[in-house]
């Protein structure tokens, strides 16, 4: 068996909408952590990474403009 997959939360939940600001889950991903398999935490820990990216290019952009 796998390794365990380590939960993205860093403990400062800022939820905007339907999303965490801090680690880039839904609500939905983080309700249903605990019970997903391995396979559906490495998808959402790979999907969070990619929303807090874009989330930052966001940021960057509003901040020059």
């Amino acid at each position: 068996m796998g390794k365990e997959v380590e939960n993205p939360c860093i403990s400062e939940c800022k939820l905007n909408s339907e999303m965490c600001t801090s680690c880039g889950r839904s609500r939905e991903e983080i309700r249903k952590w605990r019970s997903m398999k391995r396979p559906e935490k490495l998808e959402t820990v790979e999907k969070a990474a990619a929303r807090l990216k874009s989330l930052k290019k966001k940021n960057k952009k509003k901040k020059k403009a």
